[in-house]
């Protein structure tokens, strides 16, 4: 080990002897970490009219579990995907609603959709002289610098006006997919050797359409493969404010700040594996599955192997079945269950019905596996996550642009949350900490 190795090691040993608080002193205090209490329940930090969630209802006096709703400026998001899902693209339409509080008539949608067309464009140079000077497998990180650097091109960054804020984040929604596509691109090139494409986005094309066209070399894509992916985009457009990344978005526009590094510090709050990455990690852990279990029909064998995971004796050790259970959601997420006929449609359309019967055996009886290892405090089921990432495989979609799809659909709801919080914005947000420190009495360097 070199020695400047070796001052690491001591010096995170000098962090953790003098950060490390019992995890009792937490009940003592009375102090809800990660901001929920034993029972999953969050504390209330503000109101919103963007959306909502519901996962309990009252009956008698007691909270009880329900099946999940999601409500987008109080529309069942299930029944807004069925008003659109055969007859148009819905990331526009929901986006309008979104931003604006209403269903957008033929005229307004037509306008909003032209403005977004009107937006997709960058710079001159921008692709290669940001884009393409510092490729990176992170693909987020890459997405983080492209949104600060713009910064740099628009005159009134700083300007906090709602006019102003309204048409910095209608031009980073029409540029997202753009900026992620391209990032990844450069890094496919410049890192794996691959060939660079960069394809221009149409204006007549919607946003799920132009971001598998600008992603694949020919450009082509079925139109089953574009209403889905679409779909994916509108289920992962907002999530009731409470999440990580949205709340980081209310706390840094509550500072001040501009436009550009509110959406930055969202980004690197969505880039965490317990936030955006989720995905991710259950593909990663199904391939792992399909490499150790010969008989994927094999209903014993598939629990023994998920049983594994639980005892961190299978996948990554962690003790987790990824995509099954979430912060706020008890019996069901209503995400997963719209999306799960598209999924089967899309499987059967891409020769992956085994597949599919395997990710549907997990979630019917993952929910048993884990109830039987632990103590739940409320159901456990089959989050959006657990169905995305196979719908991104199938769609030949890469690992590294993932998360980045969950962005180009979120900056929507990032963008609606800023927003409200610029309008009725009255105090910075400054939580509060209790501090447990001990006092002491300096000591003299030549006494210690």
């Amino acid at each position: 080990m070199k020695k400047s190795e070796e001052y690491l090691v001591n010096y995170a040993e000098l962090c953790r002897e003098a950060d490390h608080l019992e995890p009792e002193m937490f009940d003592r205090y009375e102090v809800q970490r990660g901001l929920r209490d034993k029972n999953g329940n969050g504390v209330v930090t503000g109101l919103t009219n963007i959306s909502r969630i519901d996962s309990f209802k009252m009956v008698d006096g007691v909270k009880t579990p329900c099946e999940g709703k999601l409500w987008y400026r109080g529309y069942d998001c299930i029944e807004l995907v069925n008003g659109f899902r055969r007859k148009r693209f819905g990331f526009e339409e929901v986006a309008y609603l979104l931003l604006f509080g209403r269903l957008p008539s033929e005229g307004e949608l037509k306008q909003f959709r032209d403005t977004l067309a009107a937006n997709r464009t960058l710079p001159t140079n921008f692709t290669r002289d940001v884009i393409m000077k510092a490729p990176s497998s992170d693909i987020m990180n890459s997405l983080t610098r492209s949104v600060l650097t713009l910064a740099s091109y628009d005159k009134n960054s700083s300007d906090t006006s709602i006019e102003n804020v309204l048409r910095q984040c209608l031009a980073l929604i029409g540029v997202f997919p753009m900026l992620a596509v391209y990032g990844y691109h450069a890094y496919n090139h410049y890192e794996n050797d691959e060939s660079m494409y960069i394809h221009r986005p149409s204006r007549k094309l919607s946003t799920a359409e132009n971001l598998l066209m600008m992603l694949r070399p020919d450009k082509k894509y079925t139109e089953l493969e574009a209403r889905v992916l679409d779909i994916a985009l509108v289920l992962h457009m907002e999530h009731g404010g409470g999440n990580n990344s949205t709340f980081t978005t209310r706390v840094v526009t509550s500072s001040g700040s501009d436009t550009y590094s509110v959406i930055a510090a969202a980004l690197s709050s969505l880039k965490g594996p317990k936030h955006g990455g989720a995905n991710i990690k259950v593909v990663e852990m199904m391939r792992d599955l399909e490499a150790n279990v010969s008989d994927w029909a094999d209903e014993d064998a598939v629990r023994a192997y998920l049983k594994k995971i639980l005892n961190r004796e299978a996948f990554d050790r962690k003790g987790l079945i990824y995509g099954m259970g979430h912060a706020v959601y008890s019996l069901s997420d209503p995400r997963a269950q719209v999306f799960k006929g598209f999924v089967e449609q899309l499987a059967t359309a891409k020769g992956r019905q085994k597949d599919f019967a395997l990710y549907s055996m997990i979630e019917r009886i993952a929910p048993q596996v884990i109830s039987e290892k632990a103590r739940i405090y409320k159901g456990v089921s089959a989050n959006v996550d657990f169905y995305s990432g196979f719908v991104y495989s199938m769609l030949e979609i890469p690992l590294e642009m993932y998360t980045p799809i969950f962005a180009i659909a979120r900056i929507v709801g990032w963008s609606a949350h800023r927003i409200e919080e610029l309008i009725n914005m009255d105090k910075i947000i400054r939580p509060a900490y209790k501090s447990v420190m001990g006092m002491k009495e300096y000591i003299p360097m030549e006494e210690r």
